[in-house]
């Protein structure tokens, strides 16, 4: 299997161009699912995930052309409402088909989910909503059978905001006639972007005063063309990269304020930035870095998925900072491999307390989840000496072009495999 072997050391500097958001694209993409007529999706990042949602959609019966970040979805044939768990086991968004399918056909077959390792993430937030609408719910040999003789809106209120359910749930009451609310819901600028883009095919989504989503509910949708959003977790991965490696580097072509904590994080441990509407320059830091505690909640509280490349860059602080990760269970697996490089962190439940040190050491670690993988990235960019980080198929789930990106920057990384390449 592929892994990065990094000589560390180096600042970066530069300007690095921000990709189009995974999160967004991947039920974006979904949504077209909803439609027989062509849609156009631009900026949609070429990475594993978004491979494998293709490829979900072409076995569905879609025809696809993918080239330049550009997503043509046409009708090929009659939609099938299932799935065989080769594709679903790979990636957790796969369920997302469930909403668009079930308000196709009444019937949806889904098997339950892979991805990431990192703790159960359950999808009876979803089933419950389902429910809601007059759907009924069966898990049969690991596979979710979801029908409804006929689907009502309802008002459904989440027990947590989850994004994918919030996204799910949209989808399929975008075709069930009349008014459904959505209460507590995700405010993530992903779940905007799919709102935005559901919108153009036609739908009626609009959040009321009391931030709830009121959907009036059509009949049928037709094909639209949209530019997905930024990816706000490249966009602080690549400026948390720069801090730690006491760069000097412009994160170009994203949206700011959906990082608004992060920016007020890293102020408050010492770095100065210059922001205008849509880029971050991290300028050159040489003083100490600040130890900052900061708790992973939703939308708009520091992101979970930047948690993990804080984490790196507090092994590094003057003191000791802690971290409260209160989304996840079992989102720490990072640290032991980041104590393999010098750090010095100590984890307990929800909690970790990292206690910085002068220099993080080159080691042979592997990546265990996508955003772990990138903190272990971003350690060997920091480390003395050459560090090797295998698994990094996660990495490559979530990060277009890293390498390439990172290298343009100054880092020297390259990818490898044992098993075919020679030094």
């Amino acid at each position: 299997m592929d892994r990065f072997l990094i000589e560390g050391g180096k600042k970066l500097h530069g300007t690095v161009h921000i990709s189009g958001s995974k999160n967004a694209a991947l039920p974006i993409l979904v949504a077209t699912l909803l439609t027989d007529e062509k849609c156009i999706l631009h900026r949609v990042p070429n990475l594993r995930d978004v491979r494998t949602t293709l490829k979900i959609l072409e076995y569905l019966g879609k025809k696809i052309t993918y080239q330049n970040n550009t997503v043509v979805v046409e009708a090929n044939g009659q939609l099938k409402n299932n799935l065989p768990y080769e594709l679903v086991k790979q990636m957790r968004a796969s369920f997302w088909v469930a909403g668009p399918l079930l308000a196709r056909f009444k019937e949806a077959d889904i098997p339950l989910p892979g991805g990431c390792a990192i703790g159960v993430r359950p999808v009876d937030i979803h089933l419950k909503g389902f429910e809601n609408l007059g759907a009924v719910c069966d898990v049969k040999a690991g596979n979710v059978i979801i029908r409804a003789e006929k689907l009502t809106p309802a008002q459904i209120v989440l027990r947590f905001p989850s994004v994918g359910a919030t996204q799910n749930l949209l989808m399929c009451a975008c075709l069930i006639p009349g008014e459904t609310i959505l209460e507590n819901v995700a405010k993530e600028p992903e779940v905007d972007d799919v709102i935005a883009f559901l919108n153009k095919m036609g739908a009626d989504i609009r959040a009321d005063e009391k931030g709830r989503l009121v959907v009036h509910g059509k009949t049928a949708l037709h094909g639209a063309e949209h530019t997905v959003v930024a990816d706000r977790i490249e966009t602080g991965s690549f400026i948390l990269a720069a801090a730690a490696t006491r760069g000097d580097v412009t994160v170009a072509d994203c949206v700011p304020e959906h990082n608004a904590i992060l920016l007020s994080d890293l102020r408050e441990a010492g770095f100065t930035l210059e922001v205008t509407d849509t880029s971050v320059r991290v300028p050159p830091y040489e003083g100490e870095i600040k130890p900052v505690r900061v708790r992973t909640a939703p939308y708009p509280g520091f992101a979970t998925d930047l948690q993990a490349p804080w984490m790196t860059l507090m092994t590094l602080c003057s003191g000791t900072a802690e971290i409260d990760e209160d989304i996840f269970e079992n989102r720490f697996m990072h640290a032991p491999e980041l104590v393999r490089m010098g750090a010095n962190i100590y984890t307990e439940k929800s909690v970790a307390r990292v206690t910085g040190v002068k220099n993080l050491l080159a080691a042979h670690v592997q990546a265990s989840d996508l955003r772990g993988g990138f903190a272990l990235v971003m350690a060997g960019l920091c480390a003395q000496g050459e560090s090797e980080v295998e698994r990094i198929y996660h990495i490559d789930r979530g990060y277009e072009n890293l390498e390439q990106k990172l290298a343009a920057l100054g880092a020297t990384i390259r990818r490898y495999n044992p098993d075919k390449d020679e030094f």
